[in-house]
C-alpha cells in the first residue's frame, strides 16, 4: 500500500440505510452510499464496509419477546444478510467492484473471510463488504467491526450515522446536549456513551485503533475526514 493510500473500515448504521423508510431499505440511500464510496476510491482510499440489520429486524426487544437470547441473536444475524446483498448490488449498479465476505459459509451468496484474500481484494480496488457478525451469540456487530479492522490493519475506522459528531446525550431529545470533539475510550466506558458496545470499545482501545464518528447525510463528511479536515468526533 503506497504512502498516499488510506485503508478505512466504514460502519454504516441501520438508521442510515433505512433513511426515510420506517423499516426495511431505502433505494435512495443505497444509491447514495455507493456513489460516496465510488468517489472515495478516486481519492486512493481502500474501503472495507460493514453493515447490520436493525432496519430489517428491530421492532421488539428480545427480553419481552419470549424468544431465547441465542435464537434472537441468530435472527438478527440472518436479517443483516438482506442489507449486505442489497448494498453489493447497488455498488455493482454504480460500477464499483465489490466482494462480500463473512466468517461463515453460504457459498451461493458470499465467500468466507480470509485475511490475505481480503487484502488482495482491497489492493485490487475492490470494496470488501463484510457481514460483520462473528456468528456467535452475545457478540455484537460492533465487536466484529473492530476485530476485522485490527485484522486487516485498517488505518482508521469510521462510524457513519444519522447524527453529526458525538454528544454527551441524544441531541434530538435534549436541547442542551454538548458536542464532543475528542474523547478517550476510557471516558466512553466510564460515562457509558453509546458510541459502540463496551466490549468493542475495550478491544479498540487495547488495539490502539482510531475511531471517528461522522454524519453520513453530509455527503462530503467522509471525504473531508480522509483529507484531515476537522468535521468529526475523534475517539482514541
Amino acid at each position: 500500500m503506497t504512502k498516499n493510500i488510506k485503508r478505512i473500515l466504514l460502519k454504516i448504521s441501520w438508521e442510515a440505510l433505512a433513511w426515510d423508510s420506517d423499516t426495511s431499505l431505502d433505494s435512495k440511500m443505497l444509491d447514495y452510499v455507493s456513489k460516496i464510496v465510488k468517489k472515495l476510491q478516486k481519492d486512493w482510499v481502500e474501503i472495507w464496509i460493514v453493515v447490520w440489520g436493525g432496519n430489517i429486524f428491530r421492532w421488539i426487544s428480545w427480553e419481552s419477546s419470549g424468544i431465547d437470547r441465542v435464537s434472537w441473536d441468530y435472527m438478527w444475524m440472518m436479517a443483516t444478510i438482506i442489507n449486505w446483498i442489497a448494498l453489493v448490488e447497488y455498488f455493482t449498479n454504480n460500477w464499483v467492484k465489490a466482494k462480500l465476505m463473512t466468517s461463515t459459509n453460504i457459498d451461493c451468496v458470499w465467500e468466507r473471510f480470509e485475511k490475505i484474500q481480503a487484502i488482495k481484494y482491497l489492493e485490487d480496488w475492490k470494496v470488501v463488504v463484510f457481514a460483520w457478525w462473528t456468528w456467535n451469540p452475545y457478540f455484537t456487530t460492533d465487536t466484529a467491526w473492530v476485530l476485522r479492522a485490527l485484522e486487516i490493519e485498517a488505518d482508521i475506522i469510521i462510524k457513519a450515522t444519522k447524527v453529526d459528531w458525538v454528544y454527551d446525550k441524544d441531541p434530538k431529545k435534549y436541547s442542551d446536549a454538548v458536542l464532543i470533539n475528542e474523547i478517550s475510550y476510557d471516558e466512553v466506558l466510564e460515562k457509558n456513551f453509546k458510541v459502540m458496545d463496551s466490549t468493542a470499545i475495550a478491544l479498540a482501545r487495547d488495539g490502539k485503533m482510531k475511531l471517528w464518528v461522522v454524519n453520513l447525510f453530509d455527503n462530503t463528511a467522509i471525504e473531508k475526514l480522509i483529507k484531515w479536515k476537522k468535521i468529526w468526533t475523534k475517539v482514541v
